[in-house]
């Protein structure tokens, strides 16, 4: 321990290509630092979904909010946590990943200490509710901060799993919470009073990561990512397309994770189960989906880093299609019955939970497409290989924040659509076949913008695998988007056999 008290947290200098350096314990540095920073987001993100869980203590007979005003209550943090994100993002780079990791976990003690005060308040009203739940927003700016840290400390060839483990272990934090709220739903019963125990654990989370991140993590001197590089990134059209899927695939999974157990817990009133019983029963379903999606969220980035980010990010909307066809199917057939019930009620469950897989799944593998299409874009800058380098590390890293920021309004899409659906015809089904038509949306893009390239026809056959078409299409568009006018310094192929050695 006092070795660890005494150790310096800065690196002045930090090159996760060098391979010598990265074996001679490089890699050591960077899972010490990956390690903290997942549980630091991983508090973050519960946090930032606490009042999926505060809304089950919540029963409408004493707070005096219906089911279309639980879902906009879930859409507060999700949009606030949005726009917290793109300043998290440069926040890393200017105080130190270290240092910022400490003052992030530490300023989630205020939306769990109002949440603790207010639901034990139940005659507050709405409007105070709805700025509680805007301070948990401060839990989704953690995303773009870790994320935004740990691109620094991986080189290209693992920022696929790496990224995808960070980002993985953060959405855990989702279904944790659930977990823990289930529980006390379980032993003590659903009266708003519990809910305070779900906070007090939260408490003791947040020291535990603050005081972790302030022993263990590292301040990388050398890391830039202000708003001039997300200025720089979003000049590139593809920016734009890459920030679109996010919103299908973590909109979904976040947005999905809030109004889940909701959803749930409606159908179960609507099949006659008390007020308690739904309750009990919603909450014992709705970790899955999360849980899953979470787990599945690496493999979308190891896979991305074998076939390209491209290609698995439209497999992803094309299983979420017909995963969303299920559940509006089953929602239908509902209606029609009267409420979900039986085989009904399973097909709507399982359609759920596969969503919520496909989406982590594509989480991954849009994340890796980022730091592909920078690297790609770097070879043709003027400089050495550090500074095409360092260029290539910084505007990926901004651009990952912003791309956070924008998918994250998925998540807030979400929850109005189906605030809307249930206001107007009392059935969330309309909301199902709206979001199926956005999936549709989603790989139409995906397969314009990243996979129908005419340039890729020069390519040798041979190595017209989904990175080159990723790093192919960066090049291409490098006259559309300013970045830079010059010849690339490198052939694209051999450089991306290079990068997955």
């Amino acid at each position: 321990m006092l070795t660890t008290l005494n150790r310096k947290r800065d690196i002045e200098h930090w090159d996760a290509e060098d391979v010598e350096a990265w074996e001679a314990g490089g890699k050591n540095i960077a899972r010490r630092n990956l390690i903290w920073s997942v549980f630091a987001e991983h508090v973050g993100f519960s946090v930032w979904s606490i009042w999926s869980v505060m809304v089950l203590f919540m029963p409408t007979a004493v707070f005096h909010i219906d089911p279309a005003g639980k879902f906009f209550l879930g859409a507060v943090p999700t949009l606030v946590g949005g726009i917290m994100r793109i300043p998290y993002t440069v926040l890393t780079a200017k105080f130190g990943g270290r240092n910022w990791t400490i003052v992030s976990a530490l300023l989630l003690l205020i939306p769990t200490l109002l949440a603790l005060y207010f639901v034990n308040q139940p005659s507050t009203s709405y409007t105070t509710f709805l700025i509680v739940a805007a301070f948990a927003g401060l839990g989704g700016g953690n995303f773009s901060s870790s994320m935004s840290n740990i691109n620094v400390f991986y080189p290209q060839r693992l920022k696929g799993w790496a990224l995808g483990i960070n980002a993985g272990g953060g959405n855990i934090g989702v279904p944790v919470v659930q977990l823990i709220g289930l529980a006390v739903i379980a032993t003590l019963g659903n009266a708003y009073g519990n809910a305070s125990v779900v906070c007090a654990v939260y408490l003791v989370l947040i020291a535990v990561a603050a005081i972790g991140a302030a022993l263990y993590m590292d301040n990388v001197k050398n890391q830039k990512a202000d708003l001039s590089y997300m200025l720089k990134a979003l000049r590139v059209p593809q920016s734009w397309a890459i920030a679109f899927l996010y919103i299908g695939t973590f909109g979904s999974f976040i947005g999905y994770s809030f109004a889940f157990g909701q959803v749930l817990q409606i159908s179960f009133k609507a099949g006659g189960a008390s007020v308690a019983a739904a309750t009990l029963h919603a909450a014992q379903i709705a970790f899955i989906g999360p849980l899953l999606g979470s787990l599945a969220r690496p493999y979308g980035g190891k896979w991305a880093d074998r076939l390209g980010g491209s290609k698995v990010t439209l497999y992803t909307f094309t299983a979420m299609t017909a995963a969303a066809v299920l559940v509006a199917v089953a929602s239908t057939m509902g209606d029609h019955a009267g409420y979900p019930k039986g085989g009904v009620l399973v097909a709507m469950i399982v359609g759920f939970t596969a969503l919520f897989v496909i989406s982590g799944i594509g989480n991954g593998a849009v994340t890796k497409i980022i730091p592909s299409v920078f690297e790609a874009k770097s070879r043709s800058l003027e400089g050495d290989s550090a500074t095409r380098a360092a260029w290539a590390r910084n505007t990926s890293g901004a651009l990952i924040g912003f791309v956070g920021a924008i998918g994250a309004l998925g998540g807030v899409g979400i929850n109005l659509v189906l605030r809307s659906s249930y206001a107007s015809t009392k059935s969330a089904t309309t909301a199902f076949w709206v979001f199926m038509a956005f999936y549709v949306v989603c790989g139409l893009v995906c397969w314009a913008v990243f996979m129908r390239r005419p340039s890729l026809h020069s390519l040798p056959a041979e190595t017209a695998d989904a990175d080159v078409v990723v790093e192919a299409e960066a090049l291409v568009l490098e006259a559309e988007s300013g970045v830079a006018a010059t010849v690339p310094a490198s052939n694209p192929a051999q450089s991306s056999s290079s990068a997955r050695a």
